[in-house]
């Protein structure tokens, strides 16, 4: 990793500073993989959400929450994946409740920026080292999915 100057940290005492410089700087290189096939990495990591689920869609609600944003935010996510023909929504029984579901093109999309993640992923693994990548990943995640960060008192 390259040399950070110590001023630099000492200036950037804030947590949720420092992760969001982080994401972004890590989202550009996956985003520049998938820039050909026309997918987002957001989008990429619906379309993966979706085929891990396919034999059982999520609804909107679970799908907002599995992926931790709003679900207003997932709505405009998902309205580029539904015009392309990726994915269908389809109603549930309460009117309300609506299902999320990949479609055939979709798959075949997914597949595709699959193969463009990959090389961002390798790029990943290169800079970081594969252990300390897959170390910094599941703390990751363990931060995402710790309800004490939704709210500031337990």
């Amino acid at each position: 990793m390259p040399a950070i100057p110590k001023s630099s940290f000492e200036g950037m005492p804030c947590h949720a500073t420092a992760l969001r410089k982080a994401a972004r700087r890590v989202t550009q290189m996956y985003e520049d993989a998938l820039a050909e096939t026309g997918l987002r990495s957001t989008q990429l990591a619906i379309l993966l959400e979706l085929t891990n689920r396919a034999d059982n869609p999520p609804t909107m609600a679970e799908l907002a929450q599995e992926l931790v944003i709003e679900r207003s935010a997932l709505g405009h996510t998902l309205r580029p994946l539904e015009r392309d023909g990726l994915i269908v929504l389809q109603e549930g029984e309460d009117r309300r409740q609506r299902y999320v579901v990949l479609t055939a093109k979709g798959k075949a999309k997914f597949k595709e920026g699959a193969s463009a993640w990959r090389i961002a992923q390798e790029r990943f693994e290169e800079i970081c080292g594969r252990a300390s990548a897959k170390d910094l990943r599941l703390m990751l995640l363990g931060l995402a999915y710790n309800d004490r960060f939704a709210k500031l008192k337990d």
